[in-house]
């Protein structure tokens, strides 16, 4: 299927030698920004999406590595429980939101909606399919009061999801990262895919874009993660930071 992701190189590696170096570097900026944001009071939402295995946990590790913890949350989004429920479905993330200041950052989000909803028929299809409007209004309203919003997805080759589901079986320290839902999903790939595409359509916009990270070699992930959180932080505080200086 074509689509944005059979763009994406899964080749791209990096040296250990230049990841660390990197790393340290951009660490140390995102903790700068971090303050700066708490003086800006702009409250920062990054959500993670993408392939089950695909290192989203691992790259929100080395985000939130050396930042002050006072500043930040992480939310791992599971299955909604009865109370949620019985509220619309974006009720749950909107009691999560960062205050000014603080960055939210979740492990699954809202997208669950038209993805795994979706695939999964768990919601009737014009539901799912109101859901790219409403969602679009969700984020618009939060960036028009000054969060910041960044949205990524980790993407693998099926191949190595493979590969990294049996290591995981065959590790004790790692078997409890997998189980039976893993292996349905990747049953429904091709739906997931066809999911994914159309929500990076209906959902990617300007001031919210998609960012499509190539995460098959895990360092290469984690650090495109951290740059391009680094970069779009910078260009969003560029104002404040500014007005500081004079």
């Amino acid at each position: 299927m074509a689509g944005r992701l059979a763009e994406l190189d899964l080749s791209l590696e990096v040296s250990e030698e230049e990841y660390d170096e990197a790393y340290g570097r951009t660490q140390l900026d995102l903790l700068v920004l971090q303050q700066e944001l708490r003086e800006a009071r702009r409250a920062v939402v990054i959500a993670f999406e993408g392939w089950d295995a695909a290192g989203k946990g691992g790259a929100i590790k080395r985000l939130v590595n050396h930042l002050d913890p006072r500043g930040y949350q992480v939310y791992t989004i599971g299955a909604p429980t009865q109370e949620e429920l019985d509220h619309h479905f974006l009720w749950r993330f909107w009691i999560r939101l960062p205050r000014a200041g603080q960055i939210g950052i979740f492990d699954r989000s809202w997208y669950g909606r038209v993805l795994a909803e979706r695939v999964k028929r768990l919601t009737p299809k014009a539901r799912w399919k109101a859901a790219y409007d409403e969602i679009n209004a969700f984020e618009k309203n939060l960036m028009n009061e000054g969060t910041i919003i960044l949205k990524f997805w980790l993407h693998i080759s099926k191949a190595e999801q493979l590969r990294r589901f049996r290591a995981r079986e065959r590790s004790p320290y790692k078997r409890w990262k997998i189980g039976p839902e893993d292996w349905e999903n990747r049953r429904a790939w091709d739906a997931y895919l066809k999911a994914a595409e159309e929500m990076f359509e209906k959902t990617g916009t300007a001031r919210a874009p998609w960012r499509l990270i190539e995460a098959e070699h895990k360092s290469y992930g984690r650090l495109k993660v951290l740059r391009e959180t680094v970069g779009h932080l910078s260009k969003s505080l560029g104002t404040s930071r500014k007005k500081r200086k004079r």
